[in-house]
């Protein structure tokens, strides 16, 4: 019986917390990097529009990553 909870021991789990990290800030800097590029050229209306996606999509991420990194 102890034999078998070895398997459902779990090791390092940084790779995880990476690809948490990646989920929560991966887009919002895409996004601004668009928004940045369109608002220097002629379309600041949509530029101004992605950093409002940017802002959105950074705060939505860290309410739902971040309460899953805090375990809650």
């Amino acid at each position: 019986m102890i034999a078998n909870t070895i398997f459902l021991e779990v090791g390092n789990l940084d790779g995880l917390v990476y690809l948490i990290l990646l989920i929560l800030l991966g887009p919002p800097i895409f996004l601004s990097i668009i928004g940045l590029i369109l608002f220097k050229t002629k379309n600041r209306k949509a530029g101004k529009i992605f950093f409002i996606l940017a802002g959105v999509y950074l705060v939505v991420g860290l309410g739902i990553c971040g309460a899953l990194m805090a375990g809650f």
